[in-house]
C-alpha cells in the first residue's frame, strides 16, 4: 500500500444523535480547525429530533458535509455510514463528546514515512470528565513494538486504545470490514487490531487526543454475556492473526478480561448476582484468576494505597 501524495486527505467522521446542546459544535470547530489542512468533515446525523440540522448548517465551511438519515439506523450503522462516504485516505471516527488536540491530524501524518501508508497511527491519551477536567494522562509508548507486543501491552495496561487516539488507513478498515463486533462492544478494537497487524502501525508518543468519561458511557448497562462474547471474539482473532503466540496471548488475555469482567459485575443488581457472575467470568475465561485472589489483592492494594 503506496502513496504519492505529499498531503493525503483526510477524513474525520462525526457519528451524531441528539447532542446539539452537548459538544456537537466543539467538535465540529475543533476538526475544522486541525493544523492539516487537508481534511474534510462528515457530519452524520441519525436522525435527531433536536436542532442539529440549525446548528450544522450554520457552519459555513466547503471542507464539511452534513448527512441527515431519513431514520435512525443504529450507532454501529451510522459509524459504518460515515466510514462509506469518506474521501479521505485516512480516516478518523470522532465521537461528538471526545476532543482531539488542534494537531492530532499533523502529528499522526508526521511519523507517516515518505511515499508510504499504515493500517492505523496510535497517539497518546488522556481521559477526561464531563467538565473536561484531566482524570488520567497516558503517552504511548508503544513505538517500534511489533503488532503481538503492543496487543500485550494493551492487555497489560500499558497502553490505551480508544477510536479518538486512533487514526485508520480508510481503504484498510473498509477490508476490515468496518467497525464491527459480535456484540458490537469492541467494534473499535476488532478493526484495530485486524488492520494494524495487516498494514502495519505507527506510533505518536505524545498525548493528541481526549477520552471522555462520563454518566452515559453505556458499558455497565451491557449484559455480561454480551461483553464475555466480544471478549472471546478477540481472543479468538488475535490466536488466528499469531498462532504461533496463542497460547502465551490467550493466556494474558484470558487474564485481562477476567479482571474486566469482575470490575462489570459490581455494577450487579444485587449480591446474589454479583456472585454468580464472579462465577460465571471465571468459567468463562478458563478459571484464570479466581474472584476471591481478585478481590483480595485489591483490598490489599487499596490499604497499601497503590
Amino acid at each position: 500500500m503506496d502513496s504519492n501524495a505529499k498531503t493525503p486527505l483526510v477524513t474525520i467522521g462525526i457519528p451524531t444523535y441528539n447532542r446539539a446542546n452537548g459538544n456537537l459544535l466543539k467538535v465540529i470547530e475543533r476538526s475544522l480547525a486541525q493544523t492539516w489542512k487537508n481534511i474534510e468533515v462528515v457530519v452524520s446525523d441519525n436522525c435527531s429530533s433536536d436542532r442539529t440540522p440549525e446548528l450544522v448548517q450554520a457552519i459555513r465551511d466547503p471542507r464539511l458535509r452534513y448527512i441527515r438519515q431519513e431514520t435512525n439506523i443504529g450507532p454501529t450503522n451510522n459509524f459504518n455510514y460515515c466510514l462509506e462516504v469518506a474521501r479521505g485516505e485516512y480516516f478518523l471516527l470522532f465521537h461528538d463528546d471526545d476532543m482531539i488536540d488542534e494537531d492530532f491530524v499533523e502529528s499522526c501524518m508526521a511519523v507517516i514515512e515518505p511515499g508510504h501508508t499504515v493500517g492505523t497511527i496510535h497517539t497518546g491519551v488522556r481521559v477526561i470528565d464531563e467538565h473536561d477536567c484531566i482524570i488520567q494522562e497516558r503517552r504511548n509508548v508503544a513505538e517500534g513494538q511489533p503488532m503481538v507486543e503492543f496487543i500485550r501491552s494493551w492487555y497489560r495496561g500499558v497502553t490505551a486504545l480508544y477510536l479518538c487516539n486512533t487514526l485508520y488507513n480508510t481503504a484498510g478498515l473498509r477490508e476490515a470490514g468496518g467497525f464491527v463486533s459480535r456484540k458490537n462492544l469492541f467494534n473499535d478494537l476488532i478493526p484495530t487490531i485486524k488492520v494494524g497487524s495487516r498494514y502495519g502501525r505507527a506510533d505518536v508518543a505524545d498525548i493528541k487526543a481526549s477520552f471522555r468519561r462520563h454518566s452515559e458511557n453505556r458499558g455497565s448497562k451491557v449484559p455480561l454475556n454480551d461483553w464475555i462474547e466480544d471478549c472471546q471474539q478477540l481472543l479468538d482473532l488475535t490466536c488466528e492473526l499469531y498462532p504461533g503466540e496463542c497460547p502465551e496471548l490467550r493466556k494474558e488475555g484470558q487474564r485481562f478480561f477476567t479482571k474486566k469482567m469482575y470490575r462489570h459485575s459490581l455494577h450487579s443488581s444485587s449480591r446474589i448476582q454479583r456472585v454468580r457472575d464472579y462465577l460465571h467470568s471465571y468459567r468463562a475465561f478458563d478459571y484464570s484468576i479466581s474472584p476471591l485472589s481478585f478481590f483480595y489483592r485489591k483490598k490489599i492494594r487499596r490499604r497499601l494505597g497503590l
